[in-house]
C-alpha cells in the first residue's frame, strides 16, 4: 500500500483531522479534482494528545472537546522470538468483537507481504503464485477463443437483421420502400441464386448472348402478368417467366429460412455467452489468489538478500456505534438530537478503531505449512467518521491497492467490451427480459467485464453518483462528531490497556 492511511484520513475528512497549516492546500487539491489519494499526498494527521476523560466529560458536549483534540494514538513495539505472531493477529481480531458489544464490523483493510530473495518462503509463494498465474492464463485463453466466436456470431446476426428488414420493408405501406426493397432483394437472388447458372444466369446472357434488356425488364416487373405489358421477344419473355417465377418462389421459402437460422444463431450467441460465462467464473479464483499472492509490502533495510526473513503489513479496522440517545439519557446532550436523528437531520457517526501491525518474522517450516515469530510493532489509532467517510476510505485503498499496471487494463478493456455487450443484449436478453419480468439474476454478469472483475472494487457504486466530495459538518453535526470522538478515544485507550495487560506489561 502506497497510501498512508492517517494521511488519506485527513484527506478526506480534512476539517477535523488534517494538520491546520496543510488543510488549505489539501482542500484545494480537493476542490479541483476530487482526488483523495493526491490529497493524501500532502495531508498529514494532527498530532495526538493526552485527553483526560474525566474532565471532558463533565463538561458540555457544545464544547466539542473531541474536535479540539480528535486522535488518541498508542505504539508498542517487542520482540517475541519464542511465540508464533498468529495468536497475536486473532487475539486482536476475536477480542475486538468480545470486548466491544457495540463493535458493528471489523475490515482488514491491508494484507500485505515480502521474503527476503534468500528465504524459502519467498521460493514457494513464487511457485505459488505462478501456478495461479498459469492456471489464470490457460482459462483466459479458451475464454478468448469464445470471445473470437461471439463476435463473429455478432457479424452473421447484423447481416440476417439487415436481410429481414428488407422483408419487413416488402409489407411495408409506402410503395417508395416495397419498390426499394424489392430491387435489393431481386439483387440479391441474383447474386447468390441466379449466378450458380453461370453462362445462363440472367447476368451470363447480358455477356454470352448480348440479351442487354434482360435484367432491365427483370427488375421492372412486380409479378408474372407483368410481362405481357413489357415489349420483348416471346424468347426473352419465356426465359423472364420462368425466372421470375422461381424469384417469387425464392422470396417466400427465404424469408422462412432466414427467420429459422437467425433464431438458431441466437441460441448459439447464447450458449457461447454461457460458456465465456463460465470461463470467467473459473479464472476469477486463481486471478485473485495470484494477486493475493503478490509480495508488495514495503521493503526496508531488516529486508536482506541472503536471510531468512518475512515482513507482514496488516491494518484491521474496528467500527463501533456510537448511539446519540446514550448521551441524551445521561443529559450529556439535548432532546432535541434525538429527534434529528429520527428525522436524518444530521449524519450518523461511527467511531472507529485502526489497528496496523508490523511483523518482521523469522519463517520456520512446521509441518505443511510456516509458522512466524519475531519482531511485532503495533499502532492503536481512533478516530469518528460518517457513513460516506468510511465508504470513501475503503474505495480509496482498494483502488491504491490496484495500482497503475491493473488500472490501465481495466480500463482498455471495459469500454470496448461493453460495447460487445450492447450487441449481446440486443440479440439474447430482450425475451429473457419480457418473461421474467426484467428480473436481475447473478448469472446475468457481463462475460467479458466479468473476466477483469477482480481489478474492480467489490464496493458498489452507482453510476449516477459522479460527484464524490463529502459535505461540512453542520453545527449540530459537530456536536456528534465529537462526542464520537471521545468514545473512540476511550475505545481505543481501554483496547491498548488490555493488550498489555493481557500480554503481561504495565497498562492503563
Amino acid at each position: 500500500m502506497a497510501v498512508n492511511i492517517h494521511n488519506l484520513i485527513a484527506a478526506i475528512s480534512p476539517d477535523v483531522f488534517c494538520n491546520p497549516s496543510l488543510k488549505s492546500e489539501v482542500k484545494k487539491i480537493l476542490k479541483e479534482n476530487q482526488d483523495y489519494l493526491k490529497a493524501a499526498e500532502k495531508a498529514k494527521p494532527i498530532d495526538s494528545a493526552y485527553m483526560d476523560f474525566e474532565e471532558v466529560n463533565r463538561k458540555s458536549g457544545f464544547d466539542l472537546e473531541g474536535i479540539k483534540n480528535p486522535i488518541e494514538q498508542h505504539e508498542l513495539e517487542y520482540d517475541s522470538t519464542g511465540e508464533n505472531l498468529e495468536p497475536v493477529y486473532f487475539w486482536i481480531l476475536d477480542s475486538l468483537k468480545k470486548e466491544y458489544e457495540d463493535m458493528k464490523e471489523i475490515y482488514k483493510l491491508v494484507d500485505n507481504f515480502i521474503s527476503s530473495p534468500g528465504s524459502g518462503l519467498f521460493s514457494e509463494m513464487g511457485a505459488k503464485a505462478t501456478r495461479m498465474q498459469e492456471e489464470a492464463m490457460k482459462i483466459l485463453g479458451n475464454a478468448n477463443q469464445v470471445v473470437k466466436s461471439i463476435i463473429n456470431i455478432l457479424y452473421d446476426l447484423k447481416e440476417f437483421n439487415i436481410r429481414l428488414d428488407l422483408y419487413k420493408k416488402l409489407k411495408s405501406e409506402k410503395s417508395e420502400e416495397r419498390s426499394a426493397a424489392l430491387y435489393s432483394l431481386k439483387q440479391i437472388w441474383m447474386d447468390t441464386v441466379d449466378i450458380k447458372r453461370n453462362t445462363t444466369s440472367l447476368k451470363g446472357l447480358v455477356q454470352q448472348l448480348n440479351y442487354v434488356t434482360i435484367i432491365d425488364a427483370f427488375m421492372s416487373v412486380n409479378n408474372s402478368k407483368d410481362l405481357d405489358k413489357i415489349d420483348l421477344n416471346d424468347r426473352v419473355k419465356k426465359i423472364l417467366e420462368q425466372r421470375v417465377s422461381e424469384f417469387f418462389s425464392w422470396l417466400e421459402l427465404s424469408e422462412k429460412e432466414l427467420k429459422k437460422r437467425f433464431e438458431i444463431e441466437k441460441l448459439y450467441l447464447k450458449s457461447q455467452v454461457s460458456s465465456a460465462k463460465l470461463y470467467a467464473r473459473w479464472a476469477k479464483p486463481y486471478l485473485k489468489a495470484a494477486r493475493a499472492l503478490e509480495q508488495n509490502a514495503n521493503p526496508t533495510a531488516a529486508l536482506v538478500t541472503s536471510f531468512n526473513t518475512t515482513l507482514f503489513e496488516l491494518i484491521l479496522l474496528g467500527q463501533s456505534e456510537y448511539k446519540t440517545n446514550d448521551d441524551v439519557k445521561k443529559g450529556d446532550l439535548p432532546e432535541m438530537f434525538n429527534k434529528l436523528e429520527a428525522k436524518k437531520k444530521i449524519r450518523m457517526y461511527s467511531p472507529i478503531i485502526i489497528i496496523e501491525l508490523k511483523f518482521r518474522s523469522i519463517p520456520e517450516r512446521a509441518g505443511q505449512g510456516y509458522g512466524f515469530k519475531g519482531k511485532l510493532e503495533a499502532v492503536f489509532t481512533s478516530y469518528a467518521l460518517n457513513d460516506k467517510e468510511l465508504k470513501t476510505l475503503r474505495e480509496e485503498l482498494e483502488k491504491d491497492d490496484v495500482g497503475d499496471a491493473l488500472k490501465l487494463i481495466e480500463s482498455s478493456t471495459t469500454e470496448g467490451l461493453g460495447k460487445i455487450q450492447e450487441e449481446i443484449d440486443e440479440y439474447i436478453n430482450d425475451k429473457e427480459k419480457k418473461q421474467e419480468g426484467e428480473k436481475k439474476n447473478s448469472d446475468d454478469t457481463n462475460p467479458f467485464s466479468a473476466l477483469f472483475s477482480f481489478l474492480k472494487s467489490d464496493s458498489s457504486q452507482k453510476k449516477d453518483d459522479k460527484d464524490r466530495s463529502i459535505s461540512p459538518d453542520s453545527s449540530y453535526e459537530k456536536v456528534v462528531r465529537s462526542r464520537a470522538i471521545i468514545k473512540a478515544r476511550e475505545e481505543c485507550r481501554k483496547f491498548y490497556g488490555l493488550y498489555k495487560r493481557v500480554h503481561g506489561m504495565p497498562g492503563f
